[in-house]
């Protein structure tokens, strides 16, 4: 048995070789990703995701403040190279999204279900996780090479001052997107076996 949703996610990879050809409008991906965040699942629909969306010099102000920032934490320049490299493969691309978790809302439901108060941290990051793979599967469907990176706490507090974001919203991932510009190589996979449990 096959459906839609499995061949998307078997499509979907993590590719690293991206460029500016997107044949798609600002405008049309910012619909995609808005929309993929809202049809995307939450605990209590508390819609605790946010996202940014970065194009041109903001996109590229993105990875300039990574840069800075990694810089200072890898002062050794040869050391410095592999981490440059994958820094200059997400500036190739056309753009990247920012997916935040809005703590404010993390907390009111915390104080309003205090039975399951512990949880909600964690329906959060389940929420965002949702949230980029709703959005990484768009881009998939519309020929959009992605990957999910992470340099939060890293980076949150100059990403916040940048583009003036509430306090309140906590970063969670960036993802690099753009024309594909490589094939991603095969992916492997642990046996079944190993990984799932069937009971009747």
């Amino acid at each position: 048995m096959q459906t839609n949703v499995i061949d998307l996610l078997k499509k979907r990879r993590s590719v690293y070789n991206i460029g500016k050809k997107v044949e798609i409008s600002d405008e049309d991906i910012a619909t995609l990703v808005k929309e993929a965040v809202k049809e995307s699942p939450t605990s209590f629909n508390s819609q605790t995701s946010r996202a940014v969306i970065l194009f041109g010099d903001a996109h590229l102000k993105l990875w300039e403040i990574t840069e800075n920032k990694l810089r200072n934490e890898v002062p050794d320049e040869e050391a410095f190279k592999a981490t440059q490299a994958k820094l200059d493969s997400f500036r190739a691309g056309y753009g990247t999204v920012l997916f935040f978790e809005d703590q404010d809302v993390v907390r009111g439901l915390q104080e309003q279900f205090a039975l399951y108060a512990e949880n909600f941290p964690i329906w959060s990051e389940q929420s965002s996780g949702i949230a980029s793979m709703s959005v990484w599967a768009a881009f998939t469907d519309n020929n959009i090479g992605a990957s999910l990176q992470h340099y939060n706490p890293l980076i949150d507090a100059d990403v916040q001052k940048e583009w003036d974001l509430p306090e309140s919203w906590k970063l969670r991932g960036q993802m690099p997107f753009g024309s594909i510009e490589a094939v991603a190589g095969e992916k492997e996979y642990m046996d079944d076996e190993e990984r799932f449990r069937v009971f009747k």
